[in-house]
């Protein structure tokens, strides 16, 4: 019945096709779909040269429209490259630099204090008996070398002064009556024990003069400088320097002590010894306490590093190892080792507790990244890699390690350009990516 139905239609068909030409392609088409049906409504064999799969909408996007961040994850054409433009790079702060080798240090942690440099602090003594009459410094205040800090009166300095000058004139005295003499001896006007008394005096007269110039040297004091002050005094009686003792700074630094005042007795037992502590400060010691294990592996010359102990302390320096103790304390099996550090701005104050980064070794390596530059995908360590594109992620293999960097014995050349800074957003970009792949 089914056949006969078909066959009745197919040359309706016909007839029709004939009369209106019009239709007659949509008619064909629609015997012929109804002709290839099989029994039971079965889809019958598609002829030859026809292709009736769905036919496919056109997309209106682009390639990288699939990328909702606009990074251009979509046109990634291989895992582990992230396409950025240079744009791209500069506005999420990603710094690249080339690869190079370097030097790799470990170091060893030890806990310290600080100390002024004992080659740098000095006392200003009292070496004469007398009383303070001035106090030229305040405490704090700078001192120069040499400087005059305070000033002392003292009978004890009065007293080798005029011994001084009183040689000075008889050996002027001897010196005029030795040299008449010798006249006279030549001419034969004087005796030859005259001239030999003389003589004597003239000598002797010298002898107490050294005397007295050893003594003045003694106190600290230039006999040339006495002598010029003398003559000053005669011009001026009302102002003598007889009895003034100065005392000068051993060295340039700052007032840190000032132990007497103006009309204290200094000199003899029982009163100050010192008048001033002068210490310079722009270089100061660290003493540290080593343990006996480490202790081999501290040299001098090594550089160490500073810093607060105090939490959030954030300021650093560097210094150097300049004395190990050959000899170890008793008590804590440990031994004293002393660091030198500059404190050109005075911010390292005596008494401040650091902590001391002992370098114990230094090795020099062919490549070297730091540890900014690494990040870890699937457990294998990666850096990236600038390329014209953009980044490409490459898995490298590391060696050794100290605080701030690895070296990298495979995977890596110097050279070659890494992102080292905020590289966790590399990172993420390529998770993105991958993401938007699987989708």
């Amino acid at each position: 019945m089914r056949i006969l139905v078909s066959a009745l239609l197919l040359a309706a068909g016909i007839v029709v096709g004939a009369t209106v030409p019009t239709v007659s392609g949509f008619v064909r088409d629609s015997v012929a779909a109804i002709g290839r049906a099989g029994p039971a409504g079965k889809p019958g064999p598609a002829p030859a040269g026809h292709d009736h799969d769905p036919p496919r909408a056109a997309s209106s996007e682009g390639p990288g429209d699939h990328d909702p961040d606009g990074h251009g994850h979509g046109e990634h054409a291989e895992a582990g490259v992230i396409r950025m433009s240079p744009e791209q790079v500069a506005s999420q702060d990603i710094t690249v630099a080339p690869v190079t080798g370097g030097t790799l240090a470990r170091h060893l942690l030890v806990p310290g204090t600080i100390t002024p440099d004992t080659d740098r602090i000095a006392r200003v003594p009292a070496p004469v008996v007398g009383t303070v009459a001035e106090m030229r410094k305040r405490l704090g205040d700078s001192v120069k070398t040499n400087e005059v800090v305070a000033v002392l009166d003292s009978r004890e300095v009065a007293d080798a002064k005029s011994e001084y000058l009183t040689a000075l004139v008889q050996v002027e005295l001897q010196t005029i009556n030795f040299e008449r003499q010798q006249k006279l001896l030549a001419s034969r006007s004087a005796s030859e024990s005259a001239f030999q008394s003389a003589r004597a005096a003239f000598l002797e007269a010298q002898l107490r003069a050294d005397l007295a110039r050893q003594k003045l040297s003694a106190l600290g004091l230039d006999a040339a400088a006495v002598a010029a002050a003398q003559k000053r005094d005669e011009a001026t009686p009302t102002l003598s320097t007889l009895r003034r003792y100065e005392l000068r700074a051993p060295l340039a630094g700052r007032v840190v002590e000032r132990r007497v005042d103006v009309g204290s007795a200094v000199g003899k037992e029982g009163d100050p010894a010192d008048v001033y502590l002068v210490a310079d400060l722009s270089t100061v010691w660290i003493e540290l306490s080593v343990p006996t294990l480490d202790l081999a592996q501290v040299q001098e010359g090594a550089r160490v590093t500073v810093t607060p102990s105090r939490e959030g302390g954030d300021r650093r320096a560097e210094g150097r190892v300049i004395f190990v103790s050959p000899f170890l304390n008793p008590e804590t099996r440990s031994a004293r080792v002393v660091v030198a550090l500059p404190n050109a701005d005075l911010a390292w104050r005596p008494g401040t507790f650091v902590t001391a980064e002992l370098e114990i070794a230094r090795e020099d390596v062919p490549v070297r990244v730091p540890k900014a530059a690494l990040q870890t995908v699937a457990g294998t360590r990666v850096v990236f890699v600038r390329n014209p594109d953009g980044f490409a992620m490459r898995a490298v293999e590391l060696g050794r390690a100290d605080d701030e960097s690895y070296a990298v014995t495979a995977g890596l050349a110097p050279g070659e350009a890494i992102a080292v800074g905020n590289t966790f957003l590399l990172k993420a970009e390529l998770g993105k990516a991958e993401a938007g792949h699987d989708d």
